[in-house]
């Protein structure tokens, strides 16, 4: 589904903002708009799958597309989907850069009022966009969190991996002071112009870690609700491996501990001092 592109004037800078956050800031469903984000690294076997998901959902809609150089043929079939009208927005990188590149590059290019990233690799289900939606439409958050361990339905797989990201929620709401249950999900809304506003560096899978912090250090209003998760095996395609998952420790108390320069942490969503 495509749409003429949202003006963005609409929306406040993040001076005016920065008010707007502290009480309910109501989201007419008619009005909403979301950006996907989904970032694509050789998924030719899923790619066409995810994308009539997305199309499924009865949401006005902005679908972002970024190849990140991928190998397999998949940035023929991305190129076959844009001519379909399947995706509104196709970027494709020279030389690989990682997920949080991919994103944050896609997050350029958004023009929503809400903006959702959406793995290709069918393990989270666009069906459960709504329950992510309502805080925000009901102006109660300015982010939701879709949880994997909130009772949602979930293929039973790894065990330390389900020990790893519990780990790694708990550092995390140590630094931030937020009481998460899943810190590592994709699955997270946010108003369009409070992540536009963010400033965010990570290139790999640090993205998480850096825009929970992020957030946390500009108050956002965050809620989290369960979704389900269907997660695939490394014979799969699954990617991320225990090296990330090392290394989201150090993302976790870097961008804690260490701020982007010039930003005004204690003051919200004002962006550079």
């Amino acid at each position: 589904m495509t749409f003429s592109p949202v003006d963005t004037a609409a929306f406040a800078s993040s001076e005016t903002a920065l008010p707007r956050m502290r009480g309910r800031t109501p989201l007419p469903a008619d009005e909403l708009i979301l950006s996907v984000l989904i970032p694509v690294y050789n998924e030719r076997n899923t790619i066409r799958f995810i994308l009539d998901q997305v199309h499924s959902v009865p949401i006005r809609k902005q679908v972002i597309c970024v190849n990140d150089c991928s190998t397999d043929g998949t940035a023929e079939i991305l190129d076959e989907l844009r001519e379909q009208g399947k995706i509104d927005v196709l970027i494709h990188q020279p030389v690989n850069r990682g997920k949080g590149f991919a994103i944050r590059t896609a997050l350029r290019a958004s023009t929503g009022n809400v903006v959702i990233v959406q793995d290709a690799d069918l393990e989270y289900d666009p069906a459960d966009w709504p329950q992510l939606l309502e805080p925000i439409i009901e102006g109660k958050a300015d982010a939701v969190f879709g949880s994997r361990f909130l009772s949602g339905p979930h293929r039973v797989l790894y065990y330390w991996h389900s020990v790893g990201n519990a780990a790694l929620t708990v550092v995390s709401n140590m630094f931030t002071n937020l009481n998460l249950t899943d810190m590592e999900t994709c699955y997270k809304a946010i108003r369009g112009e409070v992540a536009r506003a963010l400033t965010l560096t990570s290139d790999r899978f640090g993205f998480e870690p850096e825009v929970t912090a992020r957030l946390a250090q500009a108050h956002a209003r965050i809620y989290e609700v369960p979704i389900s998760y269907s997660g695939r095996t490394y014979a799969e395609g699954k990617k991320i491996n225990w090296k990330d998952g090392v290394a989201a420790f150090w993302h976790i108390v870097r961008f804690n501990l260490f701020p982007p320069a010039g930003t005004r942490v204690d003051a919200g969503l004002q962006g550079p001092a």
